[in-house]
């Protein structure tokens, strides 16, 4: 754990995170660490080839000081704009961001300022233009390319039918570092039904890797459903209210289309 940063902790502050979050958020962590070495033994994998990103949405930056000093240092974030605001704000310090969201191309010159990873590649239009801005600047990004696995017009990504073309593309944007494929699972308290979209990310991830040797990685797995993602592959699990509590905002926030 890290020198302990001093924070000042509101009353909203302390009823949502308690009067120690970064005692909280090493204790969260260390049970999800914990569950994920469970669930590699479960198939056979080793826990080190799982990747644990910190999903921050809606964590005051002040907060995130305090997770920070309990050694996260690596933050996943969905909305641009929240990112960068956090970003100034923490600028201090070596933290590591992720965009795990949706990006519309007039954000992507603040994505290339901040991110050292993009999790949600959608669209040729948003690879050249990141490659554009990127190659401006001297810089490669790792990217995931997401997949909409579960069929519902909420969730964003390419449709399974879509992703060969787009990867016989990558080639043409090389400033791009392609890492992996992403996807969101269906929403749903049945396994099988969430499940079947981690196996079907996992099947054109082969299919993809055959074709780009980078592809190689699976991004999929959140709170609620890591767990079975890892049985089915997942080399990143992106969990935040696991370790970081509670949101006070709903799904429907950050995912469009929700109920």
């Amino acid at each position: 754990m890290m020198t302990p940063a001093t924070v000042t902790l509101s009353p909203e502050d302390i009823a949502r995170f308690g009067a120690d979050p970064a005692g909280a958020f090493v204790a969260n962590r260390t049970a999800v660490q914990e569950r994920i070495a469970a669930a590699c033994r479960r198939c056979g994998r080793d826990p080190d080839d799982v990747r644990l990103l910190p999903v921050t949405k809606t964590v005051p930056a002040h907060v995130l000081r305090l997770a920070f000093s309990a050694g996260i240092a690596s933050f996943g974030e969905n909305k641009l704009q929240e990112a960068r605001d956090k970003s100034a704000a923490l600028a201090d310090l070596p933290v590591r961001w992720s965009i795990i969201g949706h990006l519309q191309t007039n954000k992507v010159k603040y994505l290339v300022r901040l991110a050292s990873e993009f999790h949600a590649l959608d669209s040729l239009r948003l690879a050249e233009e990141l490659n554009r801005r990127l190659d401006a600047v001297g810089q490669d990004l790792d990217v995931f390319v997401q997949v909409n696995t579960s069929g519902e017009d909420s969730k964003y990504g390419l449709h399974p039918d879509a992703l060969t073309p787009f990867v016989e593309r990558l080639p043409d944007y090389p400033r791009l570092k392609p890492r992996g494929l992403m996807t969101l699972a269906i929403f749903s308290a049945d396994v099988e039904r969430v499940r079947d979209c981690f196996r079907l990310l996992r099947a054109l991830r082969d299919r993809a890797a055959s074709m780009h040797p980078g592809l190689t990685g699976l991004s999929m797995g959140m709170s609620g459903d890591y767990e079975t993602a890892i049985e089915e592959g997942a080399s990143v699990v992106r969990v935040g209210q696991a370790i970081l509590g509670a949101r006070p905002t709903s799904d429907a926030h950050y995912w469009p289309g929700l109920a």
